[in-house]
């Protein structure tokens, strides 16, 4: 069976991960959350050092994350590994948080991970979620998405995830200037391919993003399948 990559960029907070996660449980492709790999190259070197500005030299942080991490297939995704062991909660953790931006910016570290997430798609298809997917990582993609909502909504969805609680205008307004600071940081890793789908999420629901990306997904791989077997 030919694989299929759908590639999902967008900037921090867009929805990424979880629409991507939600596409392929309904396409039944395996799940790749590239900045997962990101997160656990920040864990694994705040295993072996102090978060001091000494502790994120490239080298040692790539060094980190080639002895300690490993993507490894679970069920409908690729995951990853820490020492061996899942490490969802610890890559998920504040301390990560705090300094995964610095690695993800990293040259060598990124393509470290590219290189990661290219293999995994070797034998299976896949939905990937992250920076680059559509412009540098599989620049093949069968389908492309490039996911925007307005910097208050994104805001006000991720601080209703966090906090399990509708956020008040305060916090969401707080939110939302760290959301656009970090966009400016993460611009050369948020570009949109030519060819990419641009889907504004801003007034959609999850249900509805997901609806739009396998409809595409679907009538995207007929035609490509048609134009194959024709």
């Amino acid at each position: 069976m030919r694989r299929v990559v759908i590639a999902i960029d967008g900037p921090a907070a867009s929805g990424k991960s979880s629409t991507a996660q939600w596409v392929s449980q309904r396409l039944g492709l395996r799940h790749i959350d590239s900045g997962a790999l990101y997160r656990a190259a920040t864990a694994a070197r705040l295993r072996e050092a102090a978060a001091s500005s000494n502790a994120w030299n490239e080298s040692d942080v790539l060094d980190a994350a080639k002895r300690l991490v490993r993507l490894a297939p679970a069920e409908r995704a690729f995951v990853p590994y820490l020492d061996g062991k899942p490490a969802e909660d610890e890559i998920r953790g504040s301390h990560v948080t705090q300094h995964v931006s610095t690695v993800a910016r990293m040259p060598k570290v990124r393509e470290w991970v590219n290189q990661q997430v290219r293999e995994a798609a070797r034998s299976h298809s896949v939905v990937v979620d992250g920076r680059d997917i559509g412009t540098v990582v599989f620049p093949d993609a069968d389908v492309k998405i490039f996911l925007v909502a307005d910097p208050w909504e994104r805001a006000r969805r991720r601080l209703t995830q966090q906090l399990q609680r509708a956020p008040t205008d305060d916090e969401i307004a707080e939110e939302t200037d760290r959301l656009v600071h970090r966009d400016a940081k993460d611009a050369q890793q948020s570009g949109q391919a030519p060819d990419a789908v641009l889907l504004d999420t801003t007034y959609l629901t999850q249900e509805e993003q997901v609806d739009r990306i396998v409809a595409l997904a679907n009538a995207v791989t007929q035609r490509v399948d048609d134009t194959s077997t024709g």
